[in-house]
């Protein structure tokens, strides 16, 4: 069920983070997660992209109360569905889907500046066939073996983060 406080998703990819990257979180669950994201992209400089359905109303009380008064500095996206998310990703922009199931660890990955990294839901991750879709494309974060994942936000956290100090911290000090 998407909320409406956002504008509709745009079909053109228009202005660039200040960071440089794109956080895409798949069908997302858990407000306060969504909320948590926002501001950590807020700070970071990175865009936001929403893919639905999402599990919420974005101007649910959790989303407001975590994403605070940084819902002003962030790009966010919406986008109804995988398949409108895919209508306006820019050809040629690297996509990186973040999984437990990926191949590679994080810290094995070059990445860089323009990078979008695909998160999954909270209950159910990624679904096989996009995983399937990314190919090899895949990022692991590296965790104990009993581990069974990171909450959604932490992770978005770690990825950003490491892609941001692999680029310098561009535009933060």
């Amino acid at each position: 069920m998407d909320g409406e406080p956002l504008p509709p998703p745009s079909t053109e990819e228009t202005g660039e983070s200040v960071g440089g990257f794109h956080v895409v979180l798949y069908q997302p669950e858990i407000p306060p997660n969504t909320g948590n994201v926002m501001r950590l992209c807020a700070a970071a400089g990175g865009v936001l992209h929403l893919v639905g359905p999402l599990g919420f109303r974005l101007d649910a009380a959790a989303v407001r109360r975590a994403g605070m008064d940084y819902r002003d500095w962030v790009q966010v996206r919406r986008h109804a569905d995988w398949a409108a998310y895919r209508a306006a990703h820019p050809p040629g922009a690297r996509l990186l889907a973040v999984s437990t199931k990926g191949g590679r660890r994080l810290g094995d990955w070059r990445l860089r500046t323009g990078d979008r990294f695909l998160f999954g839901s909270e209950g159910a991750g990624l679904p096989p066939d996009i995983l399937a879709d990314r190919g090899d494309q895949v990022i692991r974060i590296p965790m104990v073996p009993r581990a069974r994942s990171l909450n959604l936000a932490n992770s978005v956290a770690v990825v950003l983060y490491e892609a941001l100090r692999q680029a310098g911290y561009p535009g933060l000090e």
